[in-house]
C-alpha cells in the first residue's frame, strides 16, 4: 500500500544551513499492518508522518501510495486523498471546545458527498465505546475519553489508513492502553494502522518496530507480541464490553 524509494526531506534554516529531517528513507507498508515509527525527538518520525500523510512533500525521492505516484497528483486529488482514504489522530486530540462529540466528528463528512453525516457520526463514536457521550462538549470528557473521539472522528469517512501521532502523549498509562485496544480492534478489523511514537513500550503492542535516528531508518523490525500485552489488551477490551 506504502512504498517509500530514497525519500529526503530537507529544512533550510534562517541561516541557509541544511537540516535532512528525512535522509533516504526505503520503506514498505503493506495493506493491513500495525507499525510503529518510533525515535528520539527530532528523529524525523512527525516529519516521515507528514508526508506519508500527505501533509508535506519530500524534496527528492518516490512515494506510491495505493499503486498511485503522489507526485504526479494533482493538489484536488491529494486533498480527496487525506479526506477518505486517510484518518489522523493527533496527541493534542484537536476538537473544536464549543462542538458536542458527535459534532465534532461529522466535521469531516461536511467536505464529503455522504448524506448520512449523523448516523454516520454516531456509528463511529459507537466504534470506540462513546455512545452515551455523543452529546457531550470536550470540557466534559475526559483526555481518553476526548482521544476516542479523535479516533472517530478519523474513522467516520473509513479510511483506508489511519496514521497516529503521539495518540498517548497526553494520557495516563491505563488511559493510553485503552486507546491502543481500539487501535489493535482496528487493525483486526483490516485497518492499517501506523503509530508515531517515543515510547518504546508502547511500541510493543504492534506488529513491527521501525527506528529513526537523524532521518534515517535505523531498524525494522517484527514484534514477538508478549502473553503479558496480550493479556493486558484483552483485559481491557473485556472492561470496555
Amino acid at each position: 500500500m506504502i512504498h517509500l524509494q530514497d525519500i529526503c526531506k530537507i529544512y533550510e534554516t534562517s541561516s541557509n544551513k541544511q537540516v535532512h529531517a528525512l535522509d533516504n528513507v526505503n520503506l514498505t507498508i503493506q495493506a493491513g499492518e500495525f507499525t510503529a515509527i518510533v525515535g528520539p525527538s527530532g528523529s524525523g518520525k512527525s516529519t516521515l508522518m507528514n508526508v506519508i500523510g500527505l501533509l508535506d512533500q519530500p524534496s527528492s525521492g518516490s512515494y506510491t501510495l495505493d499503486g498511485k505516484l503522489v507526485s504526479q497528483l494533482t493538489v484536488d486529488e491529494l486533498a480527496s486523498i487525506r479526506n477518505k482514504q486517510i484518518g489522523f489522530v493527533f496527541q493534542s486530540f484537536h476538537l473544536l471546545p464549543r462542538t458536542s462529540a458527535i459534532e465534532n466528528v461529522e466535521l469531516p463528512l461536511v467536505y464529503s458527498d455522504r448524506s448520512d453525516l449523523r448516523s454516520a457520526a454516531q456509528q463511529a463514536l459507537t466504534a470506540v465505546g462513546l455512545q452515551d457521550r455523543m452529546s457531550h462538549h470536550p470540557s466534559e470528557l475526559s483526555g481518553g475519553e476526548q482521544q476516542r473521539v479523535a479516533i472517530a472522528r478519523a474513522l467516520v469517512n473509513e479510511p483506508d489508513v489511519i496514521l497516529a501521532d503521539e495518540p498517548t502523549g497526553n494520557l495516563d498509562t491505563h488511559a493510553g492502553l485503552e486507546i491502543m485496544t481500539i487501535f489493535k480492534k482496528l487493525n483486526d478489523q483490516g485497518k492499517t494502522i501506523i503509530l508515531v511514537t517515543h515510547d518504546l513500550q508502547l511500541a510493543q503492542h504492534t506488529q513491527r518496530v521501525i527506528r529513526l535516528t537523524d532521518g534515517r531508518v535505523v531498524s525494522d523490525d517484527e514484534v514477538e507480541v508478549s502473553r503479558n500485552s496480550e493479556n493486558m489488551l484483552r483485559d481491557l477490551s473485556g472492561q470496555d464490553e
